[in-house]
């Protein structure tokens, strides 16, 4: 359950004032010792203060100068999340927020961090009661917020938060069939058609990249196909999101070390990516036709799994020499691109956490991309990154790069060598792309192990808000 966010009237016993770099006796509802208590906390350089009126609390939270606006926001959500900690410590529920001389979007960012900063994952804890976060609930006492913010807030955080949760489930829970059924289930509630396909249609498809890797697994694969499209929608063409949904990954027979296992399950988060987002978006009504695809399955090692050496055929006629099984979910996202032709499409962006060489390069900090005639979406996408703070790290894709995915059997090999691994994967998938086409590889991002602020630690549902911005400016690009 997320933290809620409301414009109702509160009764909260601790409220939160941010406001600027500069202290008002005159606007500030405090007496003149507690002004002169706080200049001088702010002069000790303290971020934000805990004023006790027992059996009420006021917190003033202080701005800081930043080069930047992305900056300033940023700084609000993390201040967000380090309050967070004292509200539940102290098992305050709910809180009152107000501003003073900030900026609209700085409480929308502080409740955000607020929010995101609250999740856990308490499923499987015997103790789930005591562990639980008091908060539940921020209420906002500002006139400039309007109930159209604190809805697109609300599912954002509700987005990011489910798929959090998705991430986080094991594979004993989560395995190919219950993903599609559980994506399913969420879409349809908002009115997004679902659609998935057992083995035999794709056996039909001729989808050899997910059957191949599907071959280890006693468990079947599923292709789930979520489609958006409101009667009012301003794109002719779709833009269809593709996301990963290796459900857990042991590297099939080219086995991972057992340190590189253990949080395996993650290997999905770019499907549960892309499933709240069309979720969200059909919540939000955006005037946009959307397609959300999903090849599932796990990727384990059994008498008949797929080897190095083998040579597959993706379902457009392309031969893969594998010469590494842990190199899979270009396998069947290449079916995925590859059924995406059928749509015609506006733009396919891909979220996957597809190579150890992305987080090795700029770690968890951004998400690496890729693009393929798709300059000005991409741009757009970089700005949106900067505004919620999921930032983009732009690769480039030079024909050179081709050159390393030479076979001498096949029509490409699934690995292209030592040397920009994060690149190669993203030509391997610009192969089966006849469209605008970015990439977005999120393992860095999708799964920390320990807690980053308002991330948390686990599944971060990235890419989510990133994706939302984009398309809240898409839509309104009419």
């Amino acid at each position: 359950m997320s933290l809620k966010i409301s414009l109702q009237a509160s009764t909260a016993t601790v409220s939160c004032i941010l406001t600027s770099t500069t202290i008002e006796s005159g606007l500030l509802p405090l007496n003149a010792s507690e002004i002169t208590w706080l200049q001088q906390q702010k002069e000790l350089k303290k971020d934000w203060v805990a004023i006790p009126r027992l059996p009420e609390w006021i917190i003033v939270a202080f701005s800081k100068e930043k080069d930047s606006a992305q900056e300033r926001l940023e700084y609000r959500r993390r201040q967000g999340n380090t309050i967070l900690g004292f509200l539940n410590s102290h098992g305050f529920k709910s809180l009152q927020l107000s501003a003073l001389e900030v900026e609209k979007e700085d409480i929308q960012a502080f409740a955000e961090g607020l929010a995101l900063g609250n999740y856990q994952f308490l499923k499987y804890r015997s103790d789930a009661a005591e562990k639980k976060n008091p908060m539940q609930e921020i209420f906002i006492g500002d006139s400039r917020i309007t109930d159209d913010d604190i809805h697109r807030l609300n599912t954002e955080i509700e987005a990011v938060t489910w798929a959090r949760d998705l991430v986080n489930e094991p594979l004993n829970f989560l395995n190919a069939e219950t993903l599609a059924e559980v994506i399913s289930q969420n879409a349809a509630q908002f009115g997004v058609k679902a659609e998935v396909l057992n083995k035999k249609k794709i056996e039909a498809l001729k989808m050899g990249g997910l059957l191949a890797v599907n071959l280890g697994s006693i468990d079947p694969p599923t292709f789930t196909i979520l489609e958006w499209k409101p009667d009012n929608s301003i794109n002719e063409k779709p833009i269809i999101l593709v996301g990963k949904g290796v459900v857990y990954d042991t590297g099939g027979m080219s086995l991972k070390p057992t340190s590189g296992m253990d949080t395996m399950k993650c290997d999905m988060a770019g499907s549960a990516a892309v499933s709240a987002i069309i979720a969200a978006a059909a919540k939000q009504n955006l005037p946009l036709h959307l397609v959300a695809l999903v090849p599932a399955t796990d990727n384990r090692v059994d008498g008949n799994a797929y080897v190095p050496g083998d040579v597959i055929t993706i379902s457009d006629g392309t031969t893969v020499e594998v010469l590494n099984t842990d190199a899979e979910g270009r396998l069947l996202l290449a079916d995925a691109l590859t059924y995406a032709r059928k749509f015609d499409p506006e733009l396919v962006i891909t979220y996957a956490t597809l190579t150890g060489a992305a987080s090795r390069a700029i770690g968890s900090q951004g998400i690496v991309a890729m693009q393929a005639k798709a300059e000005s979406a991409f741009t757009t996408l970089i700005q949106s990154g900067l505004t919620v703070h999921e930032r983009i790290a732009a690769f480039p894709m030079w024909d050179e790069y081709k050159d390393q995915l030479k076979s001498e059997i096949a029509d490409l090999k699934n690995i292209g060598g030592a040397e920009a691994g994060m690149i190669t994967a993203g030509k391997f998938l610009e192969h089966f792309t006849t469209y605008p086409f970015i990439h977005l590889d999120i393992a860095g991002t999708a799964f920390l192990e320990k807690r980053d602020s308002y991330r948390g630690m686990g599944g971060t549902g990235s890419g989510i808000r990133l994706t939302l911005d984009f398309l809240y400016q898409r839509a309104a690009a009419k």
